[in-house]
């Protein structure tokens, strides 16, 4: 897994401490919902998208590697996948989000397999 999928891109715009909840995000062919809860904690920087009715309320895990932009003044989130590949990706669990400590390694597996270096 790349060191880099949990820490947002020093060209994305992101600024520490910013509230991105309620963001709009936006994938490489389309909206997929709103920011429900972020960190930008140093090496686990993610975003969980609360997905709504496009994926009847599934929430998923997107580490801040995957944001390649920022809009602060529309609110939006723009991130590098596509809407297929956040769909099938792994639902959230908030359990194991916490107690967990290889839950970031396998959610992290997923998105790696998208990266482009």
């Amino acid at each position: 897994m790349s060191d880099t999928l949990w820490g947002y891109r020093p060209s994305s715009g992101h600024t520490a401490g910013a509230d991105l909840t309620g963001y709009s995000v936006e994938a490489t062919d389309g909206g997929i919902g709103k920011v429900d809860k972020h960190s930008d904690d140093a090496g686990s920087a993610y975003l969980v998208v609360d997905t709504g009715v496009w994926i009847f309320g599934k929430d998923v895990l997107l580490p801040a590697g995957t944001v390649t932009h920022i809009d602060t003044e529309d609110r939006r989130v723009f991130v590098d996948l596509t809407k297929d590949q956040i769909r099938d990706a792994p639902e959230f669990d908030r359990h194991k989000h916490t107690a967990d400590p290889g839950y970031h390694a396998q959610v992290g597996g997923y998105y790696d397999a998208f990266r482009i270096m």
